[in-house]
């Protein structure tokens, strides 16, 4: 029984591994059919608010008679850039700030996990804002206020792993060999970190996508008339009981990016436990 089951669910986890995949696999590939598509800029008030399947406008078209679903196209390389430039820029400094706090301690541990535990402290949507508010608001401004709060948990995972690493005799064996602290940490502490780094760079990303999307939605992250689908939920508010289509759409594809990525970085989570 006990056997049965941990096939069940080892099978489970593939299954949902593989849609991930899959998911993102499509994310990836619908933005190179975005030539053959209307402008997702190009107005026409004659068309304005047309239903799902209106003609050429598989989902019809915005209020100002834009092509929905050639925005929601569009929107993906907006997401993808926010989320993974994001996750890239927010990983290498909490590698960094993890690496060095965990591999010295004393008080470089003490201090770095001081100003990790004051920024975990901030409820995190409320420093986007606070970030997002006092600079130009546009793609630049998101990328660096995503990186600035989204660093602590990826901090504090590589902390945990070097903590359990520098113990092990190969790191004694580099010291005594005269390797300086920063080829070991570069060459035999961090390949050791790998596992868990990609797996929480995967997850950081579907939390930068929903980052980004919150703060269009507020007005304060990516502006008119650039297709973020945060932009196009709060737009499509106005316009939901004729028009629901303009905010449910968006937020379909904001839930399946998260849900790919998810589902990804717990497959990895598995793949790595084995």
């Amino acid at each position: 029984m006990a056997r049965s089951n941990l096939k069940s669910t080892k099978l489970q986890n593939d299954i949902f591994g593989i849609i991930g995949f899959l998911i993102l696999c499509i994310f990836l590939l619908l933005p190179l059919i975005q030539s053959f598509l209307p402008s997702p800029f190009e107005q026409n008030l004659q068309n304005r608010l047309l239903e799902v399947g209106s003609g050429r406008y598989i989902f019809g078209t915005d209020q100002f008679g834009r092509d929905l679903f050639s925005r929601l196209i569009y929107g993906i390389r907006i997401s993808l850039v926010v989320g993974i430039l994001g996750s890239v820029i927010s990983s290498l400094i909490g590698i960094s700030i993890g690496l060095l706090s965990g591999y010295f301690g004393g008080k470089i541990d003490s201090i770095l996990m001081r100003l990790t535990d004051m920024i975990m402290g901030f409820p995190t949507l409320l420093l986007l804002i606070a970030l997002s508010a006092v600079m130009e608001p546009g793609i630049k401004t998101v990328i660096i206020a995503i990186s600035f709060v989204s660093w602590t948990g990826m901090a504090r995972i590589v902390r945990s792993q070097v903590l359990s690493i520098k113990t092990d005799e190969f790191i004694y064996a580099a010291k005594s060999l005269g390797f300086s602290e920063f080829k070991i940490l570069l060459h035999h502490v961090l390949p050791n970190c790998i596992g868990p780094i990609l797996i929480s760079f995967t997850l950081g990303i579907s939390g930068a996508i929903m980052a980004e999307a919150s703060l269009s939605f507020l007005g304060l992250g990516i502006q008119p008339p650039m297709p973020s689908w945060g932009i196009m939920i709060s737009e499509g508010k106005a316009f939901f009981r004729i028009a629901p289509a303009l905010s449910i759409l968006p937020g379909c594809v904001i839930a399946f990016a998260v849900i790919g990525f998810n589902l990804l970085g717990e497959a990895l989570r598995d793949l790595l436990d084995k």
